[in-house]
């Protein structure tokens, strides 16, 4: 999916739920700029799927018309497309990952990062002889991850574990210098 289809969507979005916002609120919503907003607008109703109505303390309300509505009906098509297309490339990235571990031994995975990935690392995992030891993630320390108790960093020396993954796509060389500095072997360090 294109960003600007993406970005066009949850235009659309936010005006059929709330259509009487500014263009900085929109823009701040959107989180672009106030600029890009108003030439997504301007397009939309060039193209028709948008109409504009003058309101009282010089504001402007934006209404979906039935072109709008269809439009936005065809892009959320594509956007779960897009969506599932992309959940089954990250599971099937992961089956092949979790296969390649299993051949190569390991037992048992600390996770690295608390977040969507991890959920989805997880999931998966569980397709697998593979056993969770346990998941790190400062920011989350003393939070559930389903059944295990997140950690800290500094609980690295307490869990039997045999590779670490990295189940945050943010920040991946910040995590592997911390745990570098902690005395884990870059081979014990897994990127998904």
């Amino acid at each position: 999916m294109e960003k600007e289809d993406l970005y066009t969507l949850r235009l659309m979005g936010i005006v059929s739920r709330a259509g009487d916002l500014s263009q900085r609120e929109l823009a701040n919503r959107l989180n672009i700029s106030l600029g890009l907003v108003n030439t997504f607008i301007k397009r939309l109703v060039k193209k028709g799927y948008f109409k504009v109505s003058t309101m009282p303390s010089n504001r402007v309300k934006y209404f979906l018309t039935p072109d709008g509505l269809a439009r936005k009906s065809k892009l959320t098509v594509e956007y779960l497309k897009y969506s599932v297309d992309s959940y089954k490339e990250i599971k099937n990235l992961l089956l092949k990952k979790y296969r390649d571990m299993e051949v190569d031994g390991v037992k048992s995975l600390l996770f690295y990062g608390a977040g969507e990935v991890a959920e989805l690392a997880y999931l998966y995992l569980q397709l697998t002889n593979i056993q969770l030891a346990g998941i790190i993630d400062n920011k989350k320390i003393g939070k559930k991850f389903f059944r295990h108790m997140i950690k800290g960093l500094d609980s690295l020396d307490s869990l039997e574990w045999d590779l670490i993954l990295l189940t945050s796509l943010e920040n991946t060389d910040q995590y592997i210098i911390r745990l570098s500095e902690k005395g884990v072997e870059p081979e014990r360090i897994a990127l998904i």
